[in-house]
């Protein structure tokens, strides 16, 4: 048991300002956009608060009206930010989503970008059920590399789980460069969740048994398949749940979704069909929006 005042999941990494069309108008015809806010492991936090389990993110914003505005839409999602900090002399990240065209980011020398092991130093990572990162934070500055490493030390020597989302951003660095980094991460994690497309473009990996072949070490390796389905593989073998069929209005974020959904099903105990559905029910909201998190439990969404 975790004690009363550390969440079940704590994940970390940056969260930036969304900007994005109002619907899904292409960003190069849209006169309506809207601020929001988007980070792989804060989505993650968010989703899994949602859900009805206690999460927290931990980062690094700017102490500007955008940093204010992020960290204030993260906490009204549920979400524990008591270890966020404010950086005065960096910005803020801003992305812009271009639905059915990826996005664009403006996130260099951000304060995110800053952190450096130093910044979970006070953070109870030990006392967690699951701490979570993302390939994302790694290619973001050598102190955020240490950062990562010094978080998958510390939660190694803990009874915590360490869950690791491979997330490859093509935009921050060339799978040449990447793949043995996070292949070396995911070698080091006990929960990793990775999409076989990116499997096959880091890896050379065609099928969900090769990617398991090359990462054998975490408990539970997850490959997700788009919309075909995932598949959990752990000691006790091999579990496959087929996607939910969706018409897709926008992809970005879903993965955050499904990872969330899924950890939320290990928090709560549940078997690896079960959390597969979970983290297949998450991305489904997810797909049919523009917007990265979708904060309703599964009873309001069918309301």
């Amino acid at each position: 048991m975790t004690p009363a005042d550390t969440p079940g999941l704590i994940a970390i990494g940056e969260t930036m300002v969304l900007v994005t069309p109002h619907d899904a108008t292409p960003l190069s015809d849209a006169d309506d956009v809207r601020l929001a806010i988007g980070g792989a492991e804060s989505n993650v936090a968010a989703h899994v608060a949602a859900l009805g389990h206690e999460a927290a993110w931990v980062s690094r914003l700017g102490d500007e009206v955008l940093g204010r505005r992020v960290h204030r839409a993260v906490t009204a999602q549920g979400v524990d930010t008591r270890w966020v900090g404010f950086d005065a002399d960096a910005p803020t990240g801003v992305y812009f989503k271009d639905p059915g065209r990826g996005v664009r980011y403006y996130r260099a020398g951000s304060a995110a970008s800053r952190m450096t092991p130093a910044t979970v130093a006070d953070v109870p990572l030990e006392e967690a059920w699951i701490v979570h990162v993302s390939g994302i934070t790694p290619a973001l500055s050598v102190g955020c590399a240490a950062l990562i490493d010094t978080v998958i030390g510390r939660v190694a020597a803990s009874p915590a789980a360490l869950s690791f989302d491979v997330n490859h951003r093509p935009a921050l660095w060339p799978a040449a460069e990447a793949a043995p980094v996070l292949l070396a991460l995911a070698h080091r994690a006990d929960i990793v969740f990775v999409g076989l497309d990116e499997a096959e473009t880091l890896w050379g990996c065609r099928t969900p048994a090769e990617v398991r072949a090359l990462i054998p070490e975490p408990s539970h390796l997850i490959v997700k398949d788009a919309e075909v389905g995932a598949t959990e593989f752990s000691a006790d073998g091999e579990v496959f749940v087929p996607a939910i069929p969706t018409e897709v209005v926008e992809a970005v974020g879903a993965g955050d979704a499904f990872a969330a959904g899924y950890l939320a099903g290990v928090l709560a105990g549940l078997p690896p069909e079960e959390c597969l559905r979970g983290g297949h029910e998450r991305a489904h909201l997810v797909l049919q929006s523009t917007h990265d998190v979708i904060c309703t439990s599964p009873a309001d969404a069918t309301a």
